[in-house]
């Protein structure tokens, strides 16, 4: 599996439930704490529970494109 640097690389057991994640290519962040208006994606959805069609709401960008962000 090929992957960068702070990526979790599709594996949503590398991330916990409150991780924020950011998009590589437009920088938008995913908070858990807050979820996704866009989507319909209520607060408190960690990033391993978005459904499948989701993708990033402000690039379109592909879940797999997100970094795991360190607090």
């Amino acid at each position: 599996m090929s992957g960068f640097e702070g990526s979790y690389m599709g594996d949503a057991s590398r991330i916990g439930p409150t991780t924020r994640l950011e998009c590589k290519i437009c920088w938008y962040v995913y908070d858990p704490a807050e979820g996704d208006p866009a989507y319909q994606v209520p607060p408190g959805t960690p990033f391993a529970e978005l459904p499948d069609y989701w993708a990033c709401p402000n690039c379109a960008g592909d879940r797999k494109q997100f970094m795991v962000l360190e607090d």
